[in-house]
């Protein structure tokens, strides 16, 4: 099965390129068919996360672990210069960052010293921060998080987590059906695993903007999903009767319907990765506002994987489900003896409508017919 599949016209115009016939609805790629290489791709993905996972786990902030946190007005400072004057002060593995262009944060856990302990460190960070920023002690603000109120705050985000999961099935459920909701399900599983997996990876810190961006992230994965689910539905029940020609398995409708949101899906994910390229970009590395940093990564990660995972895992997780039902493999079984023809979006538009038909005087885009139906034509 070709990937891009064109005809000339009668007048001999020049076959588009490959984004020309992405938006002039001539592609024939075949998801369904190479679902093993999308799979196995994200399998090694997750399992390196999951190991990473197992081995280094998560650098939770302070707002999950509980911890000590202190902010100061330092124009002419550096994160360097202020992450080495608090660890000279008594800080093991301190967190510094930027908020804004001239404020510092440091943040560490001191929930394992005694309180005279945390007293004595808490006045050396202070003393230390106000010296290398210029100014009083006064102007240096603390606060502290208990692990108590951490371990709330962990758990009411795995509730949004499971609400928001038990929300997206039952509405697919009743809106399409239930292996659609299962395989939507699993592509958001997907999603999650990819995002927190490269965070461990990585050593990101995980805070509740990363958490917010989670659930923002599997928003827009959702989209892309019920919308080429929604165009299965419609190939699926439409008055054309796709699947009730003959020539096509229910994967074959599937790749069409997938073909036939390719270019939507493209737009729509280019359209929410690039701001927040532009959030990662200006904001946190050349503004130097690390706060967006959390928000913004966490965001673009899973925004790739849901972009990803729409095209490449749930509809044909879905294909592969539906095949599994005995009146689709029967219907697998009469195409395969059958001529099997490979729609391209644009084709099947004529199939719908009272174009000419393949042997007609003007020459168009037309199925294209797989080798074995040449064989059988021959024979």
């Amino acid at each position: 099965m070709s990937d891009l599949h064109t005809s000339e016209t009668s007048g001999g115009a020049k076959t588009p390129g490959r984004f020309g016939r992405l938006y002039q609805g001539l592609t024939t790629i075949d998801f369904v068919g190479r679902k093993k290489i999308w799979f196995t791709a994200s399998l090694v993905v997750i399992l390196i996360g999951l190991g990473s996972l197992g081995v280094r786990g998560f650098n939770l902030g302070i707002d999950f672990k509980g911890g000590s946190s202190w902010e100061v007005l330092a124009p002419h400072s550096s994160i360097s210069s202020m992450t080495s004057a608090v660890t000279k002060a008594g800080l093991s593995s301190p967190t510094v960052e930027k908020l804004g262009s001239q404020t510092y944060q440091v943040t560490a856990d001191l929930n394992n010293d005694s309180t005279a302990q945390q007293t004595q460190i808490t006045n050396a960070v202070i003393a230390a921060m106000a010296k290398e920023a210029g100014s009083s002690t006064s102007q240096v603000s603390t606060s502290s998080v208990g692990p108590t109120w951490g371990g709330q705050i962990t758990n009411r985000a795995l509730e949004a987590l499971i609400i928001f999961f038990l929300a997206v099935v039952a509405y697919i459920s009743i809106r399409f059906e239930p292996k659609m909701a299962l395989a939507a399900f699993i592509a958001m599983v997907h999603d999650l695993l990819v995002t927190v997996g490269v965070y461990s990876l990585f050593g990101f810190q995980i805070t509740p903007d990363t958490v917010i961006a989670l659930l923002t992230i599997l928003g827009y994965s959702l989209y892309d999903t019920v919308v080429v689910f929604d165009r299965v539905r419609d190939n699926a029940n439409s008055a054309n009767a796709i699947l009730k020609s003959g020539t096509m398995t229910y994967g074959d409708m599937v790749n069409l319907s997938m073909n036939q949101t390719l270019a939507r899906s493209i737009n729509t994910s280019l359209v929410a990765i690039l701001p927040v390229l532009a959030v990662l970009v200006v904001g946190a590395y050349i503004l130097g506002a690390t706060t967006l940093q959390n928000y913004g990564l966490a965001l673009f990660v899973g925004l790739m994987s849901g972009a990803y995972s729409s095209i490449f895992i749930a509809s044909p997780l879905l294909a592969w489900m539906k095949e599994r039902e005995p009146r689709y493999r029967e219907l697998a079984a009469r195409v395969s003896r059958s001529e099997h023809v490979t729609l391209s979006p644009r084709a099947a538009a004529m199939l719908g409508s009272d174009a000419p038909r393949v042997g007609s005087s003007t020459r168009r885009t037309i199925p294209t017919v797989t080798p074995r139906a040449r064989k059988q034509k021959r024979r």
